[in-house]
């Protein structure tokens, strides 16, 4: 039976729940709380000679195209300026990009390998 405690119970029970689950659905996903280093140091993303990340587990495709579409941006805008490639601005900035990285990054060489820093 419904009494009128019961009835208060259901009704404060819904609204935590309207309240709630909108709330936790807009927390970031575990793969975007972790920062790109930190990926990049679990193996998670690597870097390649072009300058361009690349992910090694399928559940951080998203996050590295995000970060890929940025880098194309600022190598594209770059190109323009200096009269060259976007290619040859990519490699330019891959020497930082891994140089910066942190121990333990797995780097993708132009033949295709993969080795860790």
């Amino acid at each position: 039976m419904f009494t009128a405690f019961n009835m208060k119970r259901l009704w404060a029970l819904s609204f935590i729940f309207v309240l709630f689950v909108p709330l936790m659905m807009t927390l970031p996903s575990q793969a975007h709380a972790q920062s790109l280093d930190d990926m990049r140091a679990n193996g998670q993303i690597g870097e390649a000679y072009d300058g361009y990340a690349r992910a090694r587990d399928a559940s951080v495709q998203a996050m590295v195209n995000t970060i890929n579409a940025k880098r194309k941006a600022i190598y594209m805008e770059r190109a323009q300026q200096q009269g060259i490639s976007a290619d040859k601005v990519g490699a330019v900035y891959a020497t930082k990009i891994i140089a910066n990285a942190p121990a333990g990054t797995w780097l993708l060489t132009a033949d295709g390998q993969w080795r860790q820093k």
